[in-house]
């Protein structure tokens, strides 16, 4: 349970509650049902690709985790967008990585060579600090591909003394206030922070009970 609103808690797992119902449905599905699914889920399987060392492309896997003090993460068009015009906008970034991924509403390769309007996902380093990235998130992650999505991305990073700051949009008509929605400023920014995050927060908390979904909240 939670000790403060926007603490990141874990849910409780409901594995196993269903196994004869899986078991059920394992029996009636055909050789051709399994080879199927088995070629749909590999399809859907994510690969970050890393051009950090001497612009080779290297599997994330494959390398030690390497040491990174504040990561930024921009998911969505408008938050993406952001990053380009305000921040990403000098020659102070290079591209170091790409995340592969397929879904019903996204198609990526392992190009980094791309239009802003195209629905990508990309890394940057700050050049004259290395340890800080931006990841540039604006193609659509499913949810079964969200854990393998912070698996494979956080996998890659030490975790010690390492600084997450996500930025993330949602309409208006999605905030839940006593007020009217009619009558606050647009856009206006709010925030959720963890207990060990103890730096001044540059905005308003978020109030209960507005949630965040999605990649975000993963």
């Amino acid at each position: 349970m939670a000790t403060f609103f926007g603490e990141v808690v874990v849910a409780p797992s409901r594995a196993g509650v269903d196994d004869e119902e899986s078991a059920e449905e394992a029996r009636e599905e055909t050789p051709e049902d399994r080879e199927i699914r088995r070629e749909l889920e590999k399809k859907r399987e994510i690969d970050v690709l890393w051009t950090l060392k001497s612009g080779a492309s290297t599997e994330s896997s494959a390398d030690e985790p390497f040491v990174c003090s504040k990561f930024i993460v921009a998911i969505g068009h408008n938050a993406a967008a952001f990053l380009s015009s305000f921040i990403l906008d000098s020659v102070c970034w290079e591209v170091v990585g790409v995340v592969k991924l397929w879904n019903e509403w996204c198609r990526t390769s392992n190009t980094t060579n791309v239009l802003p309007t195209d629905s990508f996902c990309l890394f940057y380093r700050l050049i004259s600090d290395p340890t800080v990235l931006l990841c540039q998130c604006s193609c659509y992650v499913a949810e079964d591909q969200q854990f393998q999505w912070l698996e494979k991305v956080f996998g890659c990073m030490r975790k010690e003394d390492l600084q997450v700051t996500v930025l993330s949009t949602c309409p208006v008509a999605d905030y839940k206030t006593q007020e009217s929605t009619l009558t606050l400023p647009s856009p206006f920014l709010k925030a959720l922070k963890t207990k060990e995050f103890k730096e001044e927060v540059c905005c308003p908390l978020l109030e209960q009970p507005n949630i965040v979904r999605d990649l975000p909240a993963a």
